[in-house]
Formats: C-alpha cells, sequence, structure tokens
C-alpha cells in the first residue's frame, strides 16, 4: 500500500481520529493547495497540553462518580443512575488512553507503543465516541419519560430493563467500533521518519462509508432524539408551573392548589423533576415552582447547549473533509481548517468526556450529599485506623517503658546483692 507523495495530506486530519486516509493509489489523493501565508498551530504542544488537562480533570470527576453510584444502596440503583454509571465507565476507559495519544502527538506523530497498543487505543476511543453519546441519549430518553409521562412509564422504567439497555447500547458501540480496531494498524511514514497509527483505508469507498456512520449515528441522529426530548421537558414543566399558578391566583393562598387540581377527573398529580443522578421521587412530591423550575430548566439546556458544542465544530470539520476529498472544496483556507482545526475540535469533544459527570452528577443536591457522606466514611475510617495505629504504639511504648524499668531493677539489684554479702 503506498502512501500519497503529498504530505499535506498527512497533516490535514487527525491520525488519532482515525481521518487520515492512506489510499491504495498516490494519483487518487486530492490536490491540497498550501496556505504558506497562515501560520500553523503547533501540535506538539498543543495538543498534549490540553490532552494533559482533559485527563487530569475527567479522571478525577468520572472516578468520584463511579465511586458514589458503585457504592450506592440498592435503593439508589435507579434508571438514570445504572445510565450514568456505564457513562462514567466508558469515559473513564478511553480517559486513561489520553497521556498516550499526549505521547504520540508531543513526538510528531511517532507511536512508540507497539501495534497492539494503537489498535487498543483507538478501539477504546471509538468505543467511547459511540457509547458516551449513546448513554446521553438514553439518559435524556429516561428524563422524557420520567417528567412527561411518570404514570404510563413506571412499568417501563425499571432497573433491570436499563441494565439490559446498557448492555445493547455496549454491543451497537462494540459493534460501530470493529472496523475502526480491524483498520487500525502502525504505518511507517518515509517522509517523516515515524511510525505513525493510522487507519489504512482499503479504498475511498470505506472511507466515506465510515465517516458518514460516525456523522449520522455519533452525532445527528443523537442530537434530534436528545433535543427532541428537553424540548418537550420545557414545554411540560413551563405548562404545569402555569397550571399551578392560574389555579394560586383562583384560590385563596391557604389552600393548596394541588389538592384541589387533583379532585378533577382525568387530572393527576405533576411529579417533581428529578434530580440528576437521582431517581424521580414517588408521585406525591409538589411541582417545581420558582427557583426549582428554573434550576431544572438551566439544567436542561446545559445538557443540550454542551453536546452540541463540543461535537458540533469537529464534525463540521469531518464534513468540510468529506467536501475536500471529493473535490467539491479545494481552497486555501479549507486545507488550513482541515489541518489545524481538526485536532483541536477534537479536543473541546473529548472535553465532554470531564463534563459530563458535572452536568449530570455533581449539581444534583442528592448526589453531593451522597460524595460527602462518602468522603466522610472514608475520613472517619483512616481516623479510626490513625488512632488505632496510636493505641498500638502506645501500648508498645508502654510495654517498652515498662521492660526497661524491670531491666534497670535488675542491673540495681545485681550491684546491690555483692555489696551486701561481703
Amino acid at each position: 500500500m503506498a502512501i500519497p507523495n503529498d504530505l499535506s495530506l498527512f497533516n490535514s486530519t487527525s491520525p488519532l481520529y482515525s481521518m487520515m486516509e492512506l489510499y491504495a493509489n498516490a494519483s487518487s489523493a486530492p490536490s491540497a493547495p498550501l496556505c504558506s501565508d497562515w501560520p500553523p498551530v503547533p501540535m506538539t504542544t498543543v495538543i498534549p497540553t490540553i490532552y494533559s488537562v482533559i485527563c487530569v480533570l475527567g479522571t478525577m470527576a468520572n472516578t468520584l462518580a463511579v465511586c458514589v453510584l458503585a457504592c450506592a444502596s440498592a435503593s439508589r440503583r435507579t434508571v438514570a443512575n445504572t445510565f450514568m454509571l456505564n457513562l462514567c465507565v466508558s469515559d473513564l476507559l478511553f480517559l486513561l488512553s489520553l497521556p498516550l495519544w499526549a505521547v504520540y502527538y508531543s513526538q510528531g506523530y511517532s507511536w512508540p507503543f507497539g501495534r497492539v497498543a494503537c489498535k487498543i487505543c483507538g478501539a477504546l476511543h471509538n468505543l467511547n465516541l459511540y457509547a458516551s453519546i449513546f448513554f446521553i441519549t438514553c439518559m435524556s430518553m429516561d428524563r422524557y419519560l420520567a417528567i412527561v409521562h411518570p404514570l404510563r412509564s413506571q412499568s417501563a422504567r425499571d432497573p433491570k430493563r436499563a441494565r439490559l439497555t446498557c448492555i445493547l447500547v455496549w454491543v451497537l458501540a462494540c459493534a460501530c467500533s470493529a472496523p475502526t480496531l480491524a483498520l487500525r494498524d502502525t504505518y511507517h511514514l518515509e517522509t517523516l521518519g515515524v511510525e505513525a497509527c493510522v487507519i489504512l483505508y482499503p479504498n475511498h469507498a470505506w472511507y466515506q462509508t465510515l465517516v458518514w456512520i460516525k456523522i449520522l449515528l455519533a452525532f445527528l441522529l443523537p442530537l434530534f432524539v436528545i433535543s427532541c426530548c428537553y424540548c418537550a421537558i420545557g414545554r411540560h414543566l413551563l405548562a404545569d408551573t402555569g397550571l399551578v399558578r392560574m389555579q394560586n391566583l383562583s384560590h385563596p393562598p391557604n389552600t393548596p392548589s394541588f389538592k384541589l387540581l387533583e379532585s378533577q377527573e382525568g387530572y393527576s398529580k405533576p411529579e417533581r423533576p428529578p434530580t440528576p443522578c437521582v431517581s424521580p421521587s414517588s408521585s406525591g412530591s409538589r411541582p417545581l415552582a420558582g427557583r426549582g423550575l428554573e434550576r431544572v430548566l438551566w439544567t436542561v439546556a446545559a445538557v443540550v447547549l454542551a453536546f452540541f458544542l463540543c461535537w458540533f465544530p469537529f464534525h463540521c470539520v469531518t464534513f468540510l473533509d468529506v467536501l475536500n476529498s471529493e473535490g467539491w472544496l479545494d481552497s486555501c483556507w479549507v486545507n488550513w481548517t482541515i489541518q489545524n482545526l481538526t485536532p483541536l475540535t477534537l479536543c473541546l469533544g473529548f472535553s465532554n468526556s470531564a463534563i459530563n459527570p458535572v452536568l449530570y452528577c455533581f449539581i444534583g443536591n442528592h448526589f453531593r450529599g451522597r460524595l460527602g457522606s462518602l468522603c466522610k466514611g472514608v475520613c472517619s475510617c483512616l481516623k479510626a485506623r490513625g488512632e488505632e495505629h496510636s493505641q498500638k504504639r502506645g501500648s508498645f511504648s508502654t510495654r517498652l517503658s515498662s521492660f526497661s524499668r524491670k531491666l534497670s531493677d535488675l542491673k540495681d539489684l545485681a550491684i546491690v546483692e555483692p555489696s551486701g554479702s561481703a
């Protein structure tokens, strides 16, 4: 398999995300006018720095979330928490491979870890790409059912079904990542003198197919489902709040308005929307109003915006790369954008792995309370062990002091006895 002579093709896309095309024939590579007046981004320093920050912050946040969710009692193992736990595990698996990619960029696209590590790290990246977005979509659908249809969805929102759904998500994510795992390999680039970790596409059709699968299944379709779910949630919460306000205005303030609503035929009491990472409360809770509603709406907006802002720039650059490979766009700014912004927008997409536990867990009061309880338990355990160790040291010191006194008495007795016998 030959590599195109034009070095700009290698630099045009990120080898990390398998966007680099290695055609069987060098003549099939599209022309790429160079932008000599546009300075390139120093990838060997910028990308490793960003990866290091994402790895540290994301690993800490996801590890705390996994500890809290995995140590939760049986009553807290809800549908939302099940999806969140799997999402954090998926993010953690990928974040642990980021240091290797940071080294890869810092050494000028030279992969020093071997062929097996190249395949594993590439597989973890693609697995996380699909699994994380699929789990976010499942969580959005679960919130929609819990808030908009709380009564009709009680039988469907079962933790056992959630675990089965998680298994299906992992299988689907593995199936979507299988072609990349098979095609990814190390390849010696003579022009750079490095052993790169890339994807060797058999032909251009393979490249197009895999790219469009990623754009559709890993962005457009999940974004459509997530947006529909949260738009319906927002309308439902606003409608419930408006209805409660009307009842409060038409009835004395001393009389709870929701009790009057319950007496109407066909009306079911609105359920309090679930706090992130916490199962929805029972149907006896009051509807949100004021700051509670505003908090939920801002959380909903933050989830959609975070997903969109993190991944939309990368998929836009990916789409430009597809158009460029077809020859439909072939200009200086297009090639400069693909060369320099693909790795940077990919970093932005990776940051979603560090943002996810913050949006879904740490802003929830119940989660923070359980995290505080877990920290207190760990501190109490460490303190108890420290006191036990201190007591053992004190007891040993006491026994040693007693033994020293006895030994000193024996020495004194041995000195006194000879003088007395004389």
